[in-house]
């Protein structure tokens, strides 16, 4: 793999958007399993997702098998530059960002900040065993999450992937904040005895 962050998450999102069909479904309920099983994974409260995109893994398996007590949302793009997240069950009304993304259509009094959720679960370009993960390059969560920095969970913060996605070594910048696992339809990634050696 090139160390040419562009060029890395051009390789990536190609091999997740040329995943079959097949491999995505029995992907999006293998992930389900994974991320239920954490051992931190909040029996209630706020949990963040994401919409996926691009060939991104789903995570409509997971979000329908929830404890009844946890409270599902997505992020929100705010104009601070930073996430905000919304509830949001099927059905509910969404609108696309600026990205195209569909988010909540909710006003800002609503929505919640980072600090707010038990767990979040991230998309991701690509991830390696120790926690750091290549996203998009607009810094939105790094930016968002940054507090994470200076303390522990919560929010637990997961990035959810497939296999595929997975390199050998990504060099994190002063501004990444580290995740605390990954889930992929293979597994679970604990990464936090990485972060705190």
């Amino acid at each position: 793999m090139t160390d040419d962050r562009t060029t890395l998450r051009r390789e990536l999102r190609a091999r997740r958007r040329n995943l079959p069909a097949a491999a995505r479904i029995g992907g999006a309920e293998a992930l389900a399993a994974q991320l239920l099983a954490l051992p931190f994974a909040p029996p209630s409260g706020y949990v963040a997702g994401y919409w996926a995109m691009d060939g991104e893994i789903a995570l409509h398996a997971w979000q329908l098998r929830l404890p009844k007590d946890c409270v599902y949302c997505l992020p929100v793009l705010h104009a601070d530059q930073s996430l905000r997240f919304a509830p949001w069950r099927p059905g509910d009304a969404l609108v696309a960002n600026r990205f195209g993304i569909p988010e909540p259509a909710l006003a800002d009094a609503s929505l919640l900040r980072p600090e707010d959720m038990s767990l979040i679960v991230l998309p991701l370009v690509g991830f390696d065993g120790r926690g750091h993960r290549l996203g998009m390059g607009g810094g939105w969560y790094d930016r968002s999450l940054a507090f994470r920095q200076r303390r522990p969970a919560p929010p637990w913060l997961v990035g959810a992937g497939f296999e595929l996605q997975r390199v050998e070594r990504l060099d994190a910048a002063d501004w990444d904040v580290a995740l605390d696992a990954v889930c992929t339809e293979a597994g679970t990634v604990d990464c936090r005895s990485a972060l705190y050696a």
